[in-house]
């Protein structure tokens, strides 16, 4: 099996596939595995029951052993090395928010054993140029390494698990960018027609520490007078501040830097949003708070990455733009913000590559929540999740082709098209097989945000373990057809089949395949 992208999705197919015996080639194109929770600095987003039976099982390892590293690496106070489920960072986003490099360490050490058994052949620095096919088949995928050659890789099975889902576009797979129509899925939310240039903002990601009494002051940004000034029709103001909206009311609110302000809608300061290192954790001061800049002044909205239009030139200026934005509110935080004694600036915060992995603090790559989506043989539509398309009471949509389960609210962040923000409920939900299987090509299958969803439905099924329990799905699903000589339609349509791989699921792997109703007709 080749598996092209190494986020989660790609190192839980890569690691399934190898434990069910089957070789694997995985690239990425960074130097970290682990995609948004890594080399796009994005602390794990969760939902309330992922401590329990109802995560994936290689998501809950790779949680143990975040923690673990922390206890045997860092000098936690006794208190915080007795928790058994220790948060390094005590943000508020999850129960477990870590640094980038942390996760990047504990997931070599999770391929470590195959690598060296030979099962496992990590091609890091390779990013995808080319596919060839014939029919319905992807026959191999031309890579280029970070020294310009290239390297094609033949694999019976090609797994897509790149963050935009370029082996889409590459291999000419049926898919869809940005956002369908209500005319013709029917979503509450959908926009009347469909638009492929609506997709969500992206973030470039950053990590910092505040060193009061110090300063770390950076250049002023080329576009820094843009962001101070520039104000979007959804927006309450500029950019550059600390106001923005409520998500799910759309009600202004305004945000402190390290204090909460109830009385204007913020309950917790923004340093604590994905702070991933908190100084109390740990003995004697040894380390001090870390936070990951994730935060709505640095959703980059202005123009998309993906849709007709938006060749190489316009992505590589629209990325340089979202960076030019997380620099110029680093700026303003530095130099304008203001503080509660009256005075403006925090020139004292200073960005740590070290947690990123990178020379300057910002992330490897901007955090990505919209990408190509194949047009699959079942598409998930609001109506199957959403509490509002529901039957009062149903819970989301019990799926016979169920390989996993998710829980997030739909949140979409503000669109390229100029759509604020679309946040609402939805119902704990099962990943179905349906959803995975292109409706033409057969042996090239999706691990990531690629998958048979809607604009709308991405926005639950986007997360981190997610995508996970995605990528384990799949890499079963290669061993069971590869095992069976069955193409994945066919274990999908046949009965015997589908039963024969969702025991693989559960019982082998130990893969919880249903809410039980309590749960899938849980509302918040």
């Amino acid at each position: 099996m080749l598996v092209v992208g190494g986020g989660l999705g790609g190192v839980a197919a890569a690691l399934t596939a190898a434990r069910l015996g089957r070789r694997v080639v995985l690239t990425e194109p960074t130097g970290w595995l682990g995609g948004q929770l890594t080399a796009q600095a994005v602390p794990p987003d969760e939902h309330t029951w992922i401590e329990e039976r109802y995560a994936p099982p290689g998501y809950a390892e790779l949680r143990r052993r975040v923690r673990d590293y922390y206890r045997r690496n860092y000098p936690l106070t006794p208190h915080a090395a007795a928790d058994p489920l220790l948060d390094p960072g005590l943000g508020i986003v999850s129960h477990l928010c870590h640094e980038p490099r942390v996760a990047a360490a504990v997931l070599e050490e999770m391929v470590a054993p195959w690598r060296a058994g030979g099962q496992i052949e990590l091609l890091l620095g390779h990013e995808p140029v080319a596919a060839h096919t014939s029919g319905d088949e992807v026959d191999a995928v031309t890579l280029r390494a970070p020294d310009g050659t290239q390297v094609t890789v033949e694999a019976p099975y090609v797994v897509d698990a790149t963050e935009l889902g370029d082996l889409l576009e590459l291999a000419d797979v049926e898919h869809v960018v940005g956002a369908e129509g209500r005319d013709e899925t029917g979503e509450l939310h959908a926009p009347a027609v469909a638009d492929p240039l609506d997709q969500q903002a992206i973030s470039w990601c950053l990590a910092l520490e505040h060193r009061p009494g110090e300063d770390h002051t950076a250049d002023r940004p080329a576009g820094y007078d843009h962001w101070r000034t520039a104000v979007a029709p959804f927006w309450p103001g500029p950019q550059l501040s600390f106001d923005d909206v409520v998500p799910i009311t759309l009600q202004r609110r305004t945000w402190k830097l390290f204090e909460a302000d109830h009385a204007r809608g913020a309950h917790f300061p923004l340093w604590t949003f994905r702070r991933v290192l908190a100084r109390e954790n740990f003995a004697d001061g040894a380390v001090g708070d870390v936070t990951i800049v994730n935060w709505p002044q640095i959703d980059y909205w202005e123009a998309p990455l993906l849709g007709p239009g938006v060749d190489d030139a316009a992505r590589a200026a629209a990325l340089a733009g979202a960076r030019d934005l997380s620099l110029s509110f680093l700026h303003w935080l530095q130099t304008e913000a203001p503080r509660p004694d009256g005075g403006t600036g925090y020139p004292g915060l200073r960005l740590r590559p070290d947690v990123t992995g990178t020379q300057d603090g910002l992330a490897m790559t901007p955090y990505i929540r919209e990408a190509r989506r194949i047009r699959a043989e079942l598409t998930v539509t609001e109506q199957h999740v959403g509490v509002q398309a529901r039957p009062e009471g149903a819970g989301s949509e019990v799926f016979d082709d169920t390989v996993g389960l998710g829980r997030y609210r739909i949140d979409l962040h503000p669109s390229t098209a100029g759509r604020t923000y679309v946040d609402i409920e939805a119902y704990p939900f099962q990943v179905p097989l349906g959803a995975l299987v292109p409706v033409r090509v057969e042996n090239l299958l999706p691990a990531g945000k690629n998958i048979g969803t809607t604009h709308i439905t991405n926005g639950c099924y986007r997360l981190h373990p997610v995508e996970w329990g995605i990528g384990e799905a799949v890499g079963a699903l290669v061993a069971f057809c590869l095992d069976r000589g069955l193409p994945p339609r066919k274990v999908r349509n046949d009965p015997a089949h589908l039963a024969d791989y969702q025991r693989l699921l559960s019982d082998t792997l130990g893969v919880t395949l249903a809410w039980p109703d309590r749960i899938r007709t849980h509302r918040e």
